[in-house]
């Protein structure tokens, strides 16, 4: 049965009644401290308090796991939600966080928990002895992560399960949140979920043909600017180009310029990357007259904001290629990886045929014989 709390909304204030607004500021602090704590705990009460200002913020508190009870709210009434309940028994996600979207005005404050992976499984480990923790832990990832996401087994766990207590990583909460215009302003654990503050920033990307499938196609700029899907193997859990800036903003570029300590790599992905076989994909662009053999990589938006005006505009001129000059030089840094396809471009200008054998071939060495991988 669902919890639902009515809304407790923060009085006006003016100077005639600014003894009574104080009353009723601390009564509905005491309120929402009450139900705060009976429904979770005083760790938790302690998390969202900062985010309750009894004289400004208008405030909804909710324990619900459907959109009904977000949609059934008046807009322009709330500036903070906050929900009890765990987005782990969400069944359509991205229309529950589109809808508090729809809810608040830019800037409102949503504030909820996820119980991820990795909680779950410290979780599932320390209850159960070994080996049969082990056991418990495996189907319990097959059950509630793997069918979800295949098209022939999603139908029926939605059917059987609603959608209850569904298995979520940290990375793909976070990055549906900013699919559905949000940023991610502090989290915390507390016992078996991470709670999450987050900000409305803008209008959901109403993404409606999200791929949770191996092979994947994303946006990148090629020659001319033209946006076009490049195919790779899946390496990141879903929705995670939207999380780009976040991961940025949080852990800058590793040596060899990917994101450092990027946590929407999965395990599987780890492993594909160090092989290169992530890129195999590729070669259907490459087929498709999109791509060519060797040449600069096609960027993400926010990867090629990263580089100087200079490369930005000229790298545009030409179509990108499956081997960039990256496995040539093998740069660390940014300004590293800039310079290399500066130099690959000048001698592609001067000799195109000659550049991308010379190229092609160096890589080559660097692959199979240094073993120079992608992280």
């Amino acid at each position: 049965m669902e919890l639902y709390k009515t809304p407790i909304v923060a009085p006006g204030h003016d100077e005639s009644n600014l003894t009574a607004v104080n009353a009723d500021a601390a009564q509905a602090m005491f309120r929402f401290r009450e139900i705060v704590v009976e429904e979770c705990n005083q760790d938790v009460w302690e998390f969202v308090k900062p985010y309750i200002c009894a004289e400004a913020a208008r405030c909804l508190l909710l324990a619900t796991s459907t959109r009904f009870n977000i949609r059934n709210q008046p807009v322009g009434v709330f500036d903070t939600l906050i929900n009890l309940k765990h987005v782990n028994d969400v069944r359509y996600l991205n229309k529950f966080f589109e809808a508090i979207n729809a809810l608040l005005p830019d800037g409102g404050i949503y504030i909820n928990s996820v119980q991820t992976h990795r909680l779950r499984k410290e979780k599932i480990l320390k209850r159960f002895v070994w080996p049969l923790n082990w056991v418990v832990y495996t189907v319990d990832v097959i059950l509630r992560r793997v069918f979800p996401k295949l098209s022939f087994t999603k139908k029926v766990y939605f059917f059987i399960t609603q959608g209850q207590n569904r298995l979520l990583s940290k990375a793909e909460t976070f990055c549906r949140l900013y699919s559905c215009g949000f940023e991610i302003v502090t989290e915390k654990h507390i016992g078996s979920e991470l709670y999450f503050v987050c900000r409305k920033i803008k209008q959901p990307a109403f993404d409606n043909s999200p791929t949770y499938g191996p092979l994947i196609r994303l946006k990148r700029y090629g020659k001319n600017g033209m946006v076009f899907g490049v195919y790779k193997a899946r390496t990141m859990h879903p929705f995670s180009e939207y999380l780009q800036e976040y991961v940025y903003r949080q852990n800058s570029l590793d040596a060899g310029g990917k994101f450092k300590d990027d946590f929407r790599v999965t395990t599987l992905g780890r492993f594909l990357r160090k092989f290169w076989l992530d890129e195999l994909p590729m070669f259907i662009n490459v087929f498709k007259g999109q791509m060519k053999m060797v040449g600069v990589r096609p960027l993400s938006k926010h990867y090629l904001s990263l580089y100087n005006a200079e490369i930005r505009e000229r790298r545009m001129r030409y179509k990108p290629g499956l081997i960039p000059p990256f496995y040539v030089d093998l740069p660390e840094t940014l300004d590293e990886i800039m310079e290399s396809e500066m130099r690959y471009l000048d001698a592609w200008d001067k000799n195109p045929f000659l550049t991308d054998f010379v190229y092609f071939w160096k890589a080559m060495y660097n692959i199979f014989i240094r073993h120079a991988r992608s992280k």
